[in-house]
């Protein structure tokens, strides 16, 4: 005859909730929102065509993610869940307007050749998404910290297209010249079948990488 020790099944393991810092990091690598979740593609294939362009798009993303964050979550338990995407947008919206005249007054050059695509940072399902699923239902400290994960990781890969387009495009990095007078640049690059080639030809190192590090883990399990 067995005991009640001997019978009773084992309770499985509970699960670690997630860290700060995962919840940072997790952005920049495991849920890169280009290279893994595949969002914002319109500014990604749009204005990477420079590497000041590339940097500018990404750092009003990230502000843009990071204060409508923060009033998200600091608004989570106030706003009724019947207007919640509305009030979203119009919390977006608020901060991309703000972003669009500091890029305005910071350097008109800039604003000219980003053109719509900043008041189009509205729309970025990366934003609402982050809002969506995450600011409206964690604090104000994680909010933040997965606003600036994210926008860190969309900078790097707006950073990553940028750099090869301009280079290969253009023969100049931030616009000094790389390669000197007599190198013939490489036109397509800084058209839009340019954006598609170097996207793909990322997401293709990308995912072996992921693919790779996976493999070796399996292997030392």
């Amino acid at each position: 005859m067995t005991t009640q020790e001997e019978t009773a099944t084992p309770l499985p393991p509970r699960s670690e909730p997630p860290s700060d810092m995962d919840t940072f990091i997790k952005g920049l690598w495991r849920d890169n929102p280009v290279f893994v979740q595949v969002l914002g593609m319109c500014p990604v294939l749009a204005v990477t065509n420079t590497v000041i362009n590339s940097v500018v798009m990404g750092l009003a993303t990230t502000f843009v993610l990071l204060m409508s964050s923060i009033f998200v979550s600091l608004f989570r338990k106030v706003i009724p869940k019947q207007v919640r995407i509305a009030s979203f947008i119009l919390i977006i919206a608020t901060f991309v307007t703000m972003a669009d005249y500091v890029i305005q007054a910071v350097s008109l050059e800039v604003h000219q050749s980003l053109g719509a695509f900043i008041s189009l940072i509205v729309v970025n399902c990366l934003i609402l998404g982050r809002a969506e699923a995450f600011s409206s239902k964690n604090t104000v400290g994680k909010s933040m910290l997965d606003a600036v994960g994210m926008g860190v990781g969309f900078t790097f890969s707006l950073l990553c297209l940028g750099v090869v387009r301009e280079v290969l495009g253009n023969g100049t990095f931030a616009g000094i010249s790389v390669f000197g007078p007599s190198f013939e640049p490489w036109v397509v690059m800084i058209l839009p079948g340019g954006a598609f080639f170097v996207l793909g030809a990322w997401l293709l190192l990308f995912n072996w990488m992921r693919e790779r590090k996976k493999q070796q883990e399996e292997v030392f399990a």
